[in-house]
C-alpha cells in the first residue's frame, strides 16, 4: 500500500465526541483533512452546527448532532442516527470530558463528583460500547481515546507559581489514568472484532486566556519549549485512525513535547 493510502481516510466514517471544543475541533478538522467524513457529538449542537458549517465552508465533509454523554437514550438515538445518515462507522474518537468538580482535593462537593463520574465513567463506557457495536458491523476499524499527561503523572504545582492557578481537581487525573488502562482493556475484548483501541495522553495546550506566568512556568520544562498548538495532534489521531497503525493497539501515546523523557 502507497504511504499516502496509509494515511488517507477516504471513505471513513468517523465520530468525534466533544468535536466542538478545545481539543475536538483540531481533531475533527484534522480527520476530515485526511479525507474522512466526520461527525462531531456534542451537548450544544448550536455550537457544533456552526462549527461544523466552517469545516464545509472549506471543503470538508463534518457535521454535527447532538448527544449527552450521561444520557443512555441520547447515547442510543446518536447511534441509530449514525446508521441512517451515515450507513455506520469505522472511527470513534473518545475525546469527551465533562470538568464539573472545582475546589481541589478539600474542596470538591460530591454531587459534582457524582456527576462527573456519571458522565466520564458511565456514559463514555456506554458510548463506547455502542460505537464499538457500529464499527464491528463494518467489519471492523479503530477506537482512539484521548487520555491526557494527567493520567500518567500527578500534578506538577510548580507549573502554577505566581499565578491564581493551581487547585487541580482529582476526578480528573482519576478519569484520565482509568481511560489509558481501558484503552488496553478494550484492545484484548474487541480484538475478535478487528477493533483496534489506542489512547494519546497530550500534555498542556496552549489557550489565549492562560496566564503568562504558567505559560513561562510550563514551557521551560519542555524539550520543545512551548504547550502544544492545534496542529500537534491532528497527526497523531489521523495516524492511529488509518491503516498506517494497523499493526499498533493497546498502546499509549504521551504527546507532552519531551517534558517527561
Amino acid at each position: 500500500m502507497h504511504t499516502k493510502e496509509l494515511l488517507s481516510l477516504k471513505n471513513k466514517v468517523a465520530l468525534v465526541t466533544g468535536g466542538a471544543g478545545k481539543y475536538g475541533r483540531c481533531i475533527v478538522e484534522g480527520l476530515a483533512e485526511a479525507d474522512a467524513r466526520v461527525i462531531t457529538a456534542s451537548r450544544n449542537l448550536e455550537a457544533g452546527d456552526a462549527f461544523a458549517q466552517t469545516m464545509r465552508d472549506r471543503g470538508l465533509d463534518v457535521h454535527a448532532r447532538k448527544l449527552d454523554q450521561a444520557d443512555p437514550e441520547s447515547v442510543a438515538a446518536l447511534k441509530a442516527n449514525i446508521v441512517a445518515d451515515f450507513g455506520g462507522l469505522d472511527v470513534f474518537v473518545n475525546n469527551a470530558v465533562a470538568r464539573p468538580v472545582s475546589g481541589g482535593w478539600d474542596g470538591f462537593r460530591l454531587n459534582d463528583l457524582a456527576l462527573s463520574m456519571q458522565v466520564n465513567v458511565v456514559g463514555m463506557m456506554d458510548i463506547t460500547r455502542a460505537m464499538a457495536d457500529l464499527i464491528a458491523q463494518r467489519g471492523g476499524g479503530t477506537i482512539v481515546n484521548i487520555a491526557s499527561m494527567m493520567g500518567m503523572f500527578g500534578p506538577d504545582l510548580s507549573n502554577y507559581e505566581g499565578t491564581d492557578m493551581g487547585n487541580p481537581s482529582p476526578d480528573y487525573f482519576f478519569h484520565r489514568a482509568g481511560m489509558i488502562n481501558f484503552t488496553r482493556y478494550l484492545a484484548h475484548v474487541l480484538a475478535d472484532r478487528r477493533i483496534r483501541a489506542n489512547c494519546i495522553s497530550p500534555g498542556g495546550l496552549r489557550a489565549p486566556n492562560q496566564p503568562q506566568r504558567f505559560v513561562q512556568n510550563y514551557s521551560k520544562k519542555v524539550m520543545i519549549g512551548r504547550l502544544a498548538v492545534d496542529d500537534d495532534i491532528k497527526g497523531v489521531v489521523v495516524f492511529l485512525a488509518g491503516e498506517g497503525s494497523k499493526y499498533i493497539t493497546g498502546e499509549n501515546i504521551l504527546m507532552d513535547g519531551g517534558m517527561h523523557c
